[in-house]
C-alpha cells in the first residue's frame, strides 16, 4: 500500500471519527432502545462519479434477519453531502442491524437513515457509513466491516440512506 494512499486513508478515517462526534445522533432513548442485534443488511453498487460537494448512488440490499426469518429484497439510495471527489466503482457494504426487538416488524428497515461516512480508494479502497432511522428511527446501521469499492475517490462527510422494499 503506498504512503500517499495510506495518508489519504488515514485522513478519511480521522474525518468519520470526527464526523460521528459531531454528526446527527439518536436520543439516548433510542440508542438505548436499538441494542438488540436483529439481522445484517448487505448492499452493492453499482459505482458513482463524485461531484465535488456530494453524489448519490443507487443500491441493490438485501436483510437476513437473526434465526429462521426470510430474507427481504430492498432498494436503497445512498446520497453524499460534503467532500466528494473522485470516481467509486462497483462496492459491497455490510451493517449489523440493531433494534429493539429481534422480530423487526417487515417495514422496519423501510425510510430514511442518516449518519457520518468516509470513504477513500486509490484502485482498492474502503470505507465506513454508520446510519442511524428507518421506520419510526428505530433502528441503528452499524458497520461490520468497513466497505470495499474499487476507483480512484475521497468522500468525507454526512450520508442519507433511503430504503424501500423491492
Amino acid at each position: 500500500m503506498s504512503k500517499s494512499f495510506q495518508a489519504t486513508l488515514g485522513l478519511a478515517v480521522t474525518a468519520l471519527a470526527g464526523a460521528v462526534a459531531l454528526g446527527p445522533t439518536a436520543s439516548f432513548s433510542e440508542e438505548r432502545a436499538a441494542t438488540i442485534r436483529t439481522g445484517t443488511l448487505t448492499c452493492q453498487g453499482k459505482g458513482r462519479i463524485g461531484l465535488l460537494i456530494g453524489s448519490r448512488e443507487k443500491l441493490a440490499c438485501t436483510y437476513v434477519p437473526s434465526g429462521d426469518r426470510p430474507k427481504r429484497q430492498l432498494v436503497g439510495t445512498v446520497t453524499n453531502v460534503g467532500l466528494d471527489v473522485g470516481v467509486k466503482g462497483p462496492s459491497v457494504m455490510v451493517w449489523g442491524v440493531l433494534g429493539s426487538t429481534t422480530a423487526l416488524p417487515t417495514d422496519a428497515l423501510r425510510g430514511s437513515f442518516v449518519g457520518a461516512a468516509a470513504d477513500a480508494s486509490l484502485g482498492l479502497g474502503a470505507g465506513a457509513k454508520v446510519l442511524i432511522g428507518g421506520n419510526n428511527k428505530s433502528v441503528v446501521l452499524q458497520p461490520l466491516s468497513v466497505q470495499g469499492q474499487t476507483g480512484v475517490n475521497l468522500a468525507i462527510g454526512v450520508t442519507g440512506l433511503r430504503l424501500e422494499p423491492r
